[in-house]
């Protein structure tokens, strides 16, 4: 079977608030010089998922696809490193500043340059905006069922069974392959490359796509693409109001309920 994972590199989620601008005017995240760039960690898991099944008995080839700059080529070398086969890496100006819609396209058009493919495995969301919309998106551009926030995935003859995640507890839901399902952090830690699997990563193919390749036209990817309208991007303003409530404490409880009742909080 095929296994095509998708992957973004994102800045590092462990970096420092303090390392983030936000440009009001240009409505945009502006990055401090030199902030490591890294797999988003919710892709990372998509790519351990894909390494079980493997692990599990499943003859499979596993590719894995970004869609980025050129230095998303690292995030591609990670996922080989860990285990992946193959990687696809889909750097152009005419796909930068674009939105989930977008993105989506442009994935969903590059799997289906790649042929037959049994599982489209992602993240449950990108560690960057968190919209959690892409994976669901390229089921509906695909026509492929889609099952989301998963935390187990297991192949059974010609369907997918998951594990996945709510609010209150679990469900299992099965589909036919093809399908996509988008893994969520509960899987677990994911595997961390050895020195054997990073020097076999550079020896492992890794094709570079252009709109052109993809039979993709300039207005529908990037920002041309983008049906998202960005009203605004700021940085909430912090405001905080305390009250002292003096008196026996008998009577600053009551006075205190009485408070939050007015405020509708109880």
């Amino acid at each position: 079977m095929h296994i095509v994972v998708c992957v973004k590199q994102v800045p590092d989620p462990e970096a420092a608030f303090s390392q983030f601008k936000v440009d009001e005017q240009a409505r945009t995240i502006v990055p401090a010089p030199g902030l490591k760039q890294v797999i988003s960690p919710f892709d990372e898991q998509a790519v351990e998922a894909a390494l079980r099944l493997r692990d599990a008995g499943a003859e499979a080839k596993i590719t894995v696809v970004t869609m980025g700059p050129e230095a998303a080529r690292s995030v591609l070398k990670h996922g080989l490193a860990m285990g992946a086969d193959a990687g696809v890496l889909l750097a152009d100006s005419a796909f930068e500043n674009g939105d989930g819609y977008a993105t989506a396209i442009t994935l969903a058009a590059a799997i289906r340059k790649l042929g037959a493919c049994d599982l489209v495995l992602a993240g449950r969301q990108a560690a960057d905006w968190d919209a959690g919309v892409v994976g669901s998106g390229l089921g509906e551009l695909l026509g492929l069922p889609v099952i989301t926030f998963a935390q187990d995935v297991k192949i059974d003859g010609g369907s997918v069974r998951v594990e996945r995640v709510l609010d209150d507890g679990t469900e299992v839901v099965e589909a036919a392959l093809p399908a996509v399902v988008t893994v969520s952090n509960e899987l677990g830690e994911a595997r961390k490359p050895n020195l054997r699997e990073t020097m076999r990563a550079a020896r492992k193919p890794v094709a570079a796509w252009s709109p052109a390749d993809l039979g993709l036209a300039p207005e529908k990817i990037g920002a041309a693409g983008a049906r998202r309208v960005l009203e605004r991007l700021f940085v909430p303003a912090k405001r905080s109001q305390c009250e002292l409530i003096d008196g026996a404490p008998h009577d600053q409880a009551e006075r205190l309920a009485q408070r939050l009742r007015e405020a509708k909080l109880i």
